[in-house]
C-alpha cells in the first residue's frame, strides 16, 4: 500500500483519515498521465455491500474537517487576533491562507500537518514560473495577462510584509528569508491554485439560507467538486475561482465568496483530472469529508476527480499541464478550449471601418457594461457566433435615433446577422489571429519538434485556440461570400426593370 507516500499514508491515518487499503493505492503515473495520482488495485463497483459502500457509491477514503488546512482549522489568525487579522486584510483573498501555510511549514515538525507538506510540490510547471522567453511563446492567448504575479507581490508587500514585522515572537526573524520570501510566498500560492478546494461550513437542517437540493458547488482552484450527500442541507453555490481570480477578480462574486472558505484537503488533492474522466467525488458532511466513486472502476484504471472541463489555457495557468484527445471534427486537441476576443478589438475595428465618434463610442460601450454585457467574449470548437458579439456590433452601428430607443428601452440590439456584422466580425477575426506568434501551419510542424516541455505546451494551447478563430474565420467568409452575392444579384435584377421604366415613360412624353 502507498508505494509512493507511505509516511504520508502513516501520518494521514494517524489523525483519522481512513482509506480503503484494499482498493487504493498511490502511484507514478508518467507526466501524460498526471504524474502521482491514485489507482484501484481490484474492481470499484459504484455501489456493493462492502462496508466501505454508501448508497452513493463506493467510500475511497475520509478526511477529518479539522485535518484540512485553512483559516479556520490553523491557529495563526487567533494567535494574531482577530482584529488585527483583519486590519491586515488578511481575511480579503487567500492572502491569508498563504500566510498560514508559510507559518505553519516553519513549525516543521511541532505542525499538524508537517506530514501533509513533506508531499506537497515545491517546483511547478505553470507560467507563473516560465521565463520571459518562454512566455512570449503564450503571446496572443489570455495565459499571460491572467497570471496576476506583480498584483500578487502587491499583496505580498501590502498585507503579509507588515502582518510578518508586526509580530516577532511569531515569525521569527531568522525564517524570513526562507519560510516568509516573496519566492515561497509564490510556492505556497501555486499550491492553492493547483490543490485547494471550496469546503463550506457544515450549515445544519433548518439554519441554511438556500437550498438547492443536494450540491454545493466547490472548486480546487482546480475547480474540483464537493458535494452534499443525499438528505443534506446545501449552502449556496459558487463558482470555481483560481488564486488570482480570487484576490484580484473585482465584482459580486468576490464579495460572495467567503475565502475561510478555500481549503487545502490532504489525500484527496492527489486524485489527478482529465477531461470528462471523472469517477469520483469529495462529499462532506458535519466531520468528514468522503471521497466517494461515482462510476465502477477496473482494477489498474487512474482515479479520477475533476477540474470542470477546463480549456488547456487554464490547465496550463492552473497546474501546468494540458488535455490532448482524439477531435470529433479530426486532429487532436482539447474540446473544451476557448479563444477569448476581447471588447476593445471589436470596438476598434468598428470604429474604424465605420468612422465612429469617440464620445459615441465611449456612450454605448459604459452603457453596454452597466447592462451587463460581456468584455471578453469565449469562441468554442462548436464554431458558433455569440449573440452577443453580434449585439454589441449592432450596438456601435445604430444611428443615434435608434440609439436613443435603444438607451430607453434598456435593451441592447437582437443578434441579427447581416453582411455589416459580418464584415466587422471578420476583420476582428484576423486581428486576433496576427496576435499569435506563429500561424496554425508553422505550430503544427513546431510541436513535432518542440525541445522543451513548456514550449510544446505553449503550442498546444495557442494552436487549439488558433483552430477555433479560424474555423469560424472560414464560416464568416462562406457567410460574407453568400451575403454578398446575394446582394449583387438584387442590385443586377433591379437594373432592367429600371431601365423598363424609364422607356416607358420617354415614350409617354
Amino acid at each position: 500500500m502507498a508505494t509512493v507516500v507511505p509516511k504520508f499514508f502513516d501520518w494521514f491515518q494517524a489523525h483519522q483519515g481512513t482509506i480503503d487499503t484494499f482498493s487504493v493505492d498511490v502511484i507514478n503515473f508518467p507526466p501524460s498521465e498526471g504524474g502521482r495520482g491514485a489507482v484501484a488495485i481490484k474492481d470499484i463497483p459504484k455501489i456493493n455491500k462492502l462496508r466501505w459502500c454508501t448508497k452513493e457509491g463506493h467510500v475511497l477514503f475520509t478526511i477529518p474537517r479539522d485535518l484540512t488546512l485553512s483559516t479556520r482549522t490553523s491557529s495563526l489568525p487567533t494567535r494574531l487576533g482577530m482584529e488585527a487579522w483583519k486590519n491586515a486584510k488578511l481575511h480579503e483573498g487567500w492572502a491569508g491562507l498563504i500566510l498560514c501555510m508559510m507559518w505553519e511549514a516553519a513549525q516543521g515538525s511541532s505542525s499538524k500537518w508537517s506530514g501533509y507538506f513533506d508531499i506537497l510540490p515545491s517546483s511547478f510547471d505553470t507560467p507563473m514560473f516560465w521565463t520571459e522567453e518562454e512566455l512570449a511563446e503564450l503571446r496572443g492567448t489570455s495565459v499571460v495577462e491572467k497570471l496576476g504575479r506583480a498584483d500578487a507581490e502587491k499583496d505580498y508587500k501590502e498585507k503579509l510584509i507588515p502582518a510578518i514585522n508586526s509580530r516577532p515572537e511569531l515569525f521569527l526573524p531568522r525564517d524570513i528569508p526562507t519560510h516568509y520570501s516573496v519566492e515561497m510566498y509564490h510556492v505556497m500560492g501555486s499550491r492553492i491554485l493547483s490543490r485547494s478546494f471550496n469546503v463550506e461550513k457544515w450549515t445544519p437542517d433548518g439554519e441554511e439560507e438556500e437550498d438547492d437540493g443536494g450540491a454545493a458547488d466547490v472548486s480546487m482552484g482546480s475547480g474540483m467538486d464537493v458535494d452534499l450527500p443525499d438528505g443534506a442541507s446545501a449552502p449556496p453555490t459558487h463558482s470555481p475561482l483560481g488564486t488570482d481570480d480570487l484576490e484580484h477578480e473585482e465584482g459580486e462574486e468576490q464579495e460572495q465568496e467567503d475565502s475561510s472558505d478555500i481549503t487545502m484537503v490532504p489525500m484527496a488533492d492527489i486524485l489527478n483530472a482529465r477531461y470528462r474522466s471523472e469517477n469520483a467525488k469529495l462529499f462532506y458532511e458535519e466531520t468528514y469529508l468522503k471521497m466517494i466513486s461515482t462510476k465502477p472502476i477496473k482494477a489498474g484504471e487512474q482515479i479520477w476527480n475533476t477540474y470542470g472541463d477546463l480549456p488547456n489555457a487554464e490547465l496550463l495557468r492552473r497546474y501546468g499541464h494540458v488535455d490532448v484527445f482524439q477531435l470529433p471534427s479530426g486532429g487532436k486537441g482539447n474540446p473544451g478550449d476557448v479563444a477569448e476576443i476581447r471588447a476593445d478589438v471589436i470596438v476598434s475595428v468598428t470604429a474604424e471601418q465605420h468612422s465612429l465618434s469617440t464620445d459615441a463610442i465611449h456612450e454605448r460601450i459604459d452603457w453596454w457594461l452597466e447592462e451587463g454585457g460581456d468584455d471578453i467574449f469565449d469562441l468554442y470548437f462548436d464554431l458558433e457566433i455569440p449573440p452577443s458579439i453580434i449585439s454589441i456590433i449592432r450596438l456601435l452601428l445604430l444611428l443615434d435615433e435608434e440609439w436613443e430607443k435603444t438607451r430607453e428601452k434598456a435593451k441592447p440590439p437582437k443578434p441579427k446577422m447581416d453582411a455589416v456584422v459580418l464584415t466587422v466580425l471578420h476583420e476582428v477575426l484576423q486581428r486576433k489571429l496576427k496576435e499569435y506568434p506563429t500561424s496554425i501551419q508553422d505550430d503544427e510542424q513546431l510541436l513535432i519538434t518542440a525541445s522543451s516541455l513548456n514550449l510544446r505546451h505553449a503550442i498546444i494551447v495557442r494552436l487549439g485556440e488558433k483552430k477555433i478563430l479560424d474555423g469560424i474565420l472560414t464560416k464568416t467568409a462562406a457567410a460574407l461570400a453568400t451575403e454578398n452575392k446575394m446582394k449583387r444579384k438584387t442590385t443586377h435584377e433591379d437594373r432592367p426593370a429600371a431601365a423598363s421604366t424609364l422607356k416607358k415613360t420617354k415614350r409617354q412624353a
